[in-house]
């Protein structure tokens, strides 16, 4: 059995949450002998979308690959960077068009180790884009069964019921099946039946006395007096918190043998 080790982090919320990744992502990647590192970066700028510095930042804190979901689009100067960059990656399942800039999965050869990500979107509760079951199927099928050592999955989504639904259609196809969207890191990391690690959120990477990163206060007032006032990231003297999960996977068969959840 010839294991590898794969990193997948939360979503980054604004200054803070990058500041906590460059300050305690290279670290964990020594200390643990992590061999690949996804992270997804969608709400680096202040908490909606990403611009061309922070997915440097990024980067060059020891990511191999970015992944995003629903605000990958807000700031449109981005979208040159999502055409030309391999290593940062939208949702697949967005409606393949001539307007619809970027991939959704890449394949990366890191150390004799062939790494596919694939970043897919959820519809429950969210945007009624293309299906992400479909897509997953899509891509695995035009993808040589050779090609890739190990399969990484970002399921961006706001339903826990689709999250697990698609990680038991998947379970088997996949070598690690992390949720992200909701900021909140949920407990119930383990491996599939079939030898998928899953975990239904891996949480964010910012500061934790927040609302999902945000200022409570701007978020008490838009509950209260239900008028959408811009939110905006928290701020705060102590260092953020960085989430996600370490997972082990066999790079014989792509299975996983076991995942633990980072959350410090």
């Amino acid at each position: 059995m010839q294991l590898v080790k794969a990193a997948m982090i939360g979503d980054v919320v604004g200054e803070h949450g990058i500041e906590a990744l460059e300050a305690k992502l290279p670290a964990l990647i020594k200390e643990e002998n992590i061999d690949f590192v996804t992270v997804n970066g969608e709400n680096a700028a202040e908490g909606f979308g990403m611009t061309e510095s922070d997915f440097r930042r990024i980067i060059a804190s020891g990511a191999d690959a970015v992944t995003s979901g629903n605000h990958i689009w807000e700031k449109r100067e981005f979208w040159t960077i999502l055409e030309k960059e391999e290593k940062i990656l939208r949702p697949a399942n967005y409606p393949n068009s001539q307007d619809t800039p970027g991939v959704g999965s890449v394949l990366i050869e890191k150390n004799n180790v062939k790494w596919l990500v694939i970043n897919l979107q959820g519809r429950e509760l969210m945007s009624s884009i293309d299906c992400p079951f479909q897509c997953f199927d899509y891509i695995i099928s035009n993808n040589d069964s050779s090609a890739s050592s190990v399969i990484l999955v970002d399921f961006h989504a706001e339903s826990t019921r689709e999250k697990e639904t698609l990680a038991y259609y998947i379970d088997g196809r996949a070598s690690l099946i992390a949720g992200t969207h909701t900021h909140v890191q949920t407990a119930d990391e383990r491996i599939l039946p079939n030898g998928s690690a899953y975990i239904t959120d891996l949480g964010m990477t910012g500061i934790t006395d927040s609302v999902i990163g945000m200022d409570p206060k701007i978020c008490i007032e838009r509950f209260q007096r239900q008028i959408q006032y811009q939110m905006k990231t928290a701020v705060s003297d102590k260092q953020g918190q960085l989430n996600g999960v370490i997972a082990e996977i066999d790079i014989n068969t792509g299975k996983a043998v076991s995942i633990k959840r980072i959350a410090g």
